[in-house]
């Protein structure tokens, strides 16, 4: 009986986490490290969530790292310029409301953009999204004069650094996004639709989809999530910028891809994703606590996504990378 990816991924998650905790026992385990594990994985994890999506579709996304900070530094400049620190609760609240949708626009916003340039112009979405990746992270940098924005009302940093009912708020925030986007994936015909389409283009064609109507929504989602993913970093650093995060478009993509997404298309699970975050974090973090460079764990993760896609291509991508080549647009 062949084990399934998921399997796999639970026992190299399994295998991460014992090699971390014999290596550094004391501080690995520490419940301080596990808590701060539970606050910090949240950013990078809903941007691989947004990754995940569009990879179902047999594209990619390279501009959740430029929307998440643009959507921050939109809401943080609403923040500073209407509601200032000694403002009371229920006033903090309310533009803490409005901060948020006005981010979440900002997200939507950039996922149509990226979908038209993807669905109705047909640049390859590598391209498209790396482009509108720059163009956002400029926007941000134009209205903040590349400078951090600050000076927010207390209950911002509920969003990232408090706990509800003992558990912290931003791993809440993943655990409903996550779950939202397996019943997305596997209970609704918006799901199924992607799914078909990344597995084969030209039978989603023959079957009636609009397809470019599902790839703008596809795009539309990824803006969306990476505009959360923006909220939590801003609320966690108590401030915005536009070059927070630099190195998440790298997770994203590796934690989709080792989650067992398949980068043609057609095939992917939020568990896997799920289980590729824990992995990522334990390993993050056991570095950290060996005092490994941040440039070596970027050479690390650079050397593990090329192995995984090595090993997954040669596997085989079945039909997919075929049909790839003549996509249908209707």
């Amino acid at each position: 009986m062949t084990a399934t990816p998921e399997f796999r991924l639970a026992v190299i998650a399994i295998v991460v986490f014992a090699m971390m905790s014999i290596l550094s026992p004391d501080r690995f385990l520490s419940a301080q490290n596990l808590t701060s594990m539970a606050f910090q994985f949240p950013e990078f994890a809903i941007l691989a969530l947004a990754m995940t999506i569009t990879m179902m579709t047999g594209g990619i996304d390279l501009s959740v790292v430029g929307v998440a900070n643009l959507s921050a530094v939109v809401a943080a400049l609403i923040l500073t310029q209407f509601a200032s620190p000694d403002m009371d609760v229920q006033q903090s609240l309310v533009w803490l409301v409005i901060a948020i949708a006005a981010a979440l626009t900002v997200g939507a916003a950039a996922g149509l953009m990226n979908g038209v340039l993807v669905a109705w112009f047909g640049l390859p979405p590598i391209l498209a999204t790396l482009g509108s990746g720059l163009v956002f992270t400029g926007f941000a940098v134009a209205m903040t004069g590349g400078s951090a924005v600050m000076g927010f009302p207390d209950v911002v940093a509920w969003l990232g650094n408090e706990r509800l009912v003992g558990i912290p708020v931003p791993l809440i925030v993943f655990a409903l996004l996550a779950l939202g986007l397996h019943i997305v994936l596997t209970r609704t015909s918006f799901g199924l639709k992607a799914t078909m389409y990344g597995a084969n283009p030209l039978a989603a064609f023959f079957a009636a989809i609009d397809i470019n109507r599902l790839l703008i929504r596809v795009y539309v989602t990824a803006g969306m999530f990476s505009s959360v993913a923006g909220l939590v970093i801003m609320s966690r650093a108590n401030s915005a910028k536009a070059d927070y995060g630099s190195s998440y478009l790298l997770l994203a993509v590796l934690i989709a891809v080792l989650g067992g997404v398949n980068p043609y298309g057609g095939y992917g699970r939020v568990i896997g994703v799920v289980l590729a975050v824990l992995s990522m974090q334990f390993l993050s973090s056991g570095l950290n606590m060996l005092q490994v460079s941040n440039f070596a764990r970027e050479l690390i993760w650079g050397a593990l996504l090329i192995f995984v896609m090595v090993v997954n291509t040669r596997q085989g991508p079945g039909l997919a990378s075929f049909f790839r080549k003549t996509k249908p647009t209707g």
